[in-house]
């Protein structure tokens, strides 16, 4: 597939009428992503997170402070470049995805 048809069939997807849309898109979640290499380090050596440290440590502590670090970041540069309303919606998205497995997972618990 070429790089055009990618863009497009993405385009399409999400519902992006512009390319000009496409690409401040691609700028926020370059910008989210470059907040989150920023943020992970501080917030893990506030925890005394090191190379030592137990993966599944890690992975808790990034579930619950960097990746909502992420979402919030993507929902501030959003606002910033007028995208509020695209990220806004595929925040909905996850949490509803989020809510329904942590509900799963707690009624499969509580039998």
């Amino acid at each position: 597939m070429a790089l055009n048809e990618r863009l497009e069939h993405l385009k399409q997807k999400w519902g992006i009428k512009n390319n000009l849309d496409f690409f401040l898109i691609m700028v926020v979640f370059s910008l989210a992503g470059l907040n989150v290499t920023l943020v992970r380090k501080p917030i893990f050596h506030l925890f005394g997170l090191t190379t030592a440290t137990a993966l599944w440590i890690k992975s808790v502590t990034y579930l619950l402070f960097v990746f909502p670090t992420y979402q919030l970041s993507l929902l501030f540069y959003g606002s910033l470049l007028g995208q509020f309303k695209f990220f806004w919606e595929k925040e909905k998205k996850i949490f509803k995805f989020l809510s329904q497995k942590i509900l799963r997972i707690r009624t499969a618990s509580d039998k």
